[in-house]
């Protein structure tokens, strides 16, 4: 074993990633296996539960995210209770989180010095949990890490509380809030509450969410469907008078025909 893997034990209790001073000197073999030695989720003492009040807002606004930036092309990686090593820091487990510009295949954790890259963005969705690591401890430790954008969606209180950094600062300032909206410059999108759930805006245009968007799919098959329904009665239809006509028709002419015949017979018999 090299001496820098050898240097960078994981402790079962507290696991981290190496300094990126040691993640430099590893060989990819040596990588590999510290990145699977890493856990992929957190204990249920820092990482309790917390019901559907906390997963409902947290994942439709996950899936409203992932869907939209699919949709116009852009390359924003989403995801939610997703393990985050930063080199030499303890772990965390934000509620959603964003990086731009990397490939949004599967993860089962995101190591910084493994990606190249830090987030981005996290957005944790606070119900009843530890109220002093949402709204004091992660603004300190997000800023310092250096995540560009971080916001507090408070339920109970339906606020919204947004925090950014500055060029060459270290610290957070306050987002403003601009018409009841907090704009993300990360995402490119604005933040607002309805109905008790936290909504994206584009320009003037809402992020629907999942069961909105199969909700108009599925009106839009119904309306398809009616329309073929229609299409196909008016189809029978015109062919049901096409028959008639031909039947008619068919009538006319034998009806032609035999008085044709009648005054044949009736010239014949003068």
């Amino acid at each position: 074993m090299r001496m820098a893997e050898a240097a960078w034990i994981i402790d079962p209790a507290d696991p981290r990633a190496p300094p990126q001073e040691i993640w430099d000197r590893l060989t990819p073999a040596e990588r590999e296996r510290l990145v699977g030695s890493l856990p992929t989720d957190m204990p249920l003492d820092l990482h309790p539960p917390e019901g559907d009040t906390h997963r409902k807002p947290k994942e439709r606004a996950r899936d409203a995210l992932d869907e939209f930036f699919r949709s116009i092309g852009r390359r924003v990686y989403v995801s939610s209770e997703l393990v985050t090593y930063y080199p030499g820091e303890a772990r965390f487990c934000p509620d959603i989180l964003a990086v731009t510009e990397v490939e949004s295949h599967d993860r089962s954790s995101w190591i910084v010095a493994q990606e190249g890259k830090g987030l981005d963005l996290v957005i944790e969705v606070h119900v009843g949990g530890d109220a002093r690591k949402d709204f004091e401890t992660n603004v300190v430790r997000y800023a310092r890490l250096g995540i560009p954008e971080y916001f507090v969606f408070d339920r109970p209180r339906g606020r919204i509380h947004g925090y950014r950094l500055t060029p060459g600062s270290s610290s957070y300032e306050r987002v403003v809030p601009q018409a009841g909206r907090l704009t993300s410059e990360v995402l490119g999108l604005a933040l607002t509450i309805e109905s008790g759930m936290l909504r994206f805006y584009h320009g003037t245009a809402p992020l629907l969410f999942m069961d909105e968007l199969v909700g108009k799919l599925n009106g839009m098959v119904a309306e398809l469907v009616e329309a073929r329904d229609a299409a196909l009665r008016q189809a029978e239809e015109e062919a049901k008078r096409a028959e008639d006509e031909a039947k008619r028709a068919e009538g006319l002419a034998a009806e032609n025909e035999s008085l044709r015949a009648e005054l044949e017979r009736l010239r014949r018999s003068r």
